[in-house]
């Protein structure tokens, strides 16, 4: 009985971790996680502090996994890839190289269920970030919208003035004609000989 209850603070830290593991750093730093009281792992997982500013959803997300061929499996999709490895086949240690967003607490399950974690708190990260997005990119894009819908309504805003005006100004009243318009028309050179003097010719 004595020999159990010695065991038992063992067997609560094997199955629940070790809840006082955690780990500081600033981004651009490595920093190695180990497995604490687990004999087989066979994966790793991660769950942010602060999910809305990598754009996540809150909960776990495995990272990597143990292979029956000694080469870890990383997952192409997670946060650390590029960043992410393990120090051995058996991946009981991990190193990471640090970002912006990091902070959360990393998982190490074994085969049997049991489970350590530490936390990591990145130096910068908080509650108050902003989720990435098109707003952190360039500025011309926010500039551009503005001024085109400025350019809109002015140009709108002319338009409805030139019709106002022309409305309201009297129709213009009509141009006279050129006076070569008025003139009668011209004769022929044969028309325009005195036919008297056509009859003379004739006798």
């Amino acid at each position: 009985m004595a020999l159990v209850l010695q065991l038992l603070p063992v067997l609560l830290a094997r199955a629940q971790g070790d809840p006082g593991a955690s780990l500081d750093g600033r981004p651009g730093d490595r920093v190695n996680f180990s497995c604490v009281g687990v004999s087989h792992p066979i994966r790793w997982a991660w769950a942010p502090s602060f999910p809305a500013c990598r754009g996540l959803s809150k909960g776990r997300r495995p990272i990597l996994w143990a292979s029956s061929s000694g080469t870890p499996t990383v997952s192409p999709v997670q946060p650390f890839a590029g960043r992410l490895r393990a120090l051995d086949p058996s991946i009981l240690r991990l190193e990471l190289l640090l970002s912006a967003g990091d902070s959360g607490t990393f998982f190490c399950r074994g085969r049997r269920e049991e489970e350590s974690r530490t936390v990591l708190h990145v130096l910068g990260d908080g509650a108050d970030c902003r989720a990435p997005g098109p707003a952190h990119g360039s500025m011309y894009p926010q500039l551009l919208i503005p001024l085109l819908g400025a350019g809109l309504v002015l140009g709108l805003g002319a338009l409805g003035v030139v019709w106002w005006w022309r409305r309201r100004s009297p129709p213009h009243p009509p141009q006279p004609l050129p006076r070569f318009a008025l003139s009668p028309p011209y004769r022929s050179t044969g028309e325009s000989r005195d036919p008297e003097a056509s009859k003379g010719g004739g006798a």
